[in-house]
């Protein structure tokens, strides 16, 4: 396959870089705890410092996956599917969605909401960060807003965040995991000044599953 061929698929959403996929349990966020597949996507240019899967930045490190191929894989494991990454939302998701939905699938995505919006989504989960702010549509559809704590300025930067998204989007603050003995106790004083927000933790970390 050329590499003219390989773009349009690309661009039709008809093949995408896939740098993993695997059936485990989500294990942060609104939905903690529940069964779901995850299709993580290579590719993205949001360069968070701290971010734990920068080996998803270059897309082209990660092998193209037949849409359809990969949403009858998961499909077969689970009926929740997380897409996640690198930045899903930089690649087209009408077809893998479509076909998800046509196989029975609820579709989460968890995006930095850099891109515009594509597919077939039932549950958005905004992470937003400094380095690429989301586009001013996302904060209107997402379901769930989920902040990553480094320093004391991601608590005011979760504030800016939260007067944004509609009134129904969950607020989540998670630390960064390398931070996390001396963020959760600074999170915990926050939320309890500001119930609104719920506190999230990476369980899988803790459970030794993806």
């Amino acid at each position: 396959m050329t590499k003219e061929q390989e773009d349009l698929l690309l661009k039709e959403g008809k093949m995408l870089p896939v740098m993993e996929h695997f059936y485990t349990i989500q294990g942060e966020g609104f939905h903690a705890g529940k069964a779901a597949y995850f299709i993580r996507l290579g590719g993205c240019d949001v360069g968070c410092h701290w971010c734990d899967v920068k080996e998803s930045w270059d897309p082209t490190l990660h092998p193209l996956m037949s849409t359809e191929e990969i949403a009858e894989t998961a499909a077969k494991y689970c009926k929740t599917i997380v897409l996640t990454g690198g930045e899903p939302l930089m690649w087209n998701l009408d077809l893998l969605t479509s076909k998800l939905k046509s196989l029975g699938c609820t579709i989460h995505i968890e995006t930095s909401g850099a891109y515009p919006m594509s597919g077939q989504l039932d549950w958005i989960t905004l992470s937003p960060k400094k380095t690429g702010l989301p586009l001013d549509d996302i904060y209107k559809v997402a379901n769930e807003l989920k902040v990553i704590v480094f320093n004391n300025n991601d608590l005011k930067f979760a504030e800016e965040q939260a007067a944004r998204v509609n009134p129904n989007c969950e607020l989540f603050l998670q630390s960064e995991w390398s931070k996390k003995d001396a963020n959760y106790p600074k999170i915990t004083d926050f939320i309890l000044e500001h119930p609104e927000w719920r506190s999230s933790i990476q369980t899988h970390k803790y459970l030794n599953i993806p």
